[in-house]
C-alpha cells in the first residue's frame, strides 16, 4: 500500500512539474509588437493597389508614407505627400491602432486616425483605415507596412 501510494505521489509531483515547466514562449502584447519606424511596402485604395515600394507604374507615390510608434505614446506620422503630424496613439485591442491629438490635424479628421490590425509580424503590420481618406478622394486605405 505503501509503495503504491509512493509511486502515485512521485507521478503526481511529476506531472505537475512537467506542465509548469513547459509554458513556452510567451509572444509580447501587439502594444509592444507595434513600437517599431513603419515604411509602406503596398496600399491599396478602395482594394486597388496604387502603391508598390519600388514599383515603376505606381498611381500614387507614397515612398514618404512612415508611421513611426517607436516612441510610446508619441505618434509622428507622415503621410504620402510629405506633411507630418504629431500626436498620441494606443492600442485598445489587438485589433485597433487608435491615433488622437494630431498636430496639426489631418484633413477630415477632427485629429483622429483610427485603424484596424488586419496582422501583425517582426517586420509586417497591416492595416486598414476605418474612415475615408479625403486626401485620396475618399477612398478606404489599407496598407501593408514594413519595418527594416
Amino acid at each position: 500500500m505503501r509503495k503504491t501510494s509512493l509511486i502515485a505521489y512521485l507521478s503526481a509531483t511529476l506531472f505537475v512539474g512537467l506542465l509548469m515547466g513547459c509554458k513556452g514562449d510567451k509572444t509580447p502584447p501587439v502594444s509592444e509588437r507595434i513600437a517599431k519606424v513603419w515604411t509602406a511596402r503596398t496600399v491599396d485604395e478602395n482594394s486597388v493597389t496604387v502603391y508598390t515600394k519600388g514599383g515603376a507604374s505606381n498611381v500614387r507615390d507614397y515612398s514618404k508614407f512612415t508611421l513611426n510608434l517607436s516612441s510610446a505614446p508619441t505618434v509622428n506620422y507622415t503621410e504620402f505627400d510629405g506633411n507630418t503630424f504629431v500626436g498620441q496613439y494606443s492600442v485598445p485591442s489587438d485589433t485597433r491602432l487608435v491615433l488622437t491629438n494630431l498636430s496639426p490635424s489631418p484633413t477630415g479628421t477632427n485629429g483622429s486616425i483610427e485603424f484596424t490590425i488586419n496582422s501583425i509580424s517582426d517586420t509586417e503590420l497591416v492595416i486598414t483605415r476605418t474612415t475615408t481618406s479625403q486626401k485620396t478622394g475618399g477612398t478606404t486605405n489599407k496598407y501593408t507596412l514594413t519595418s527594416p
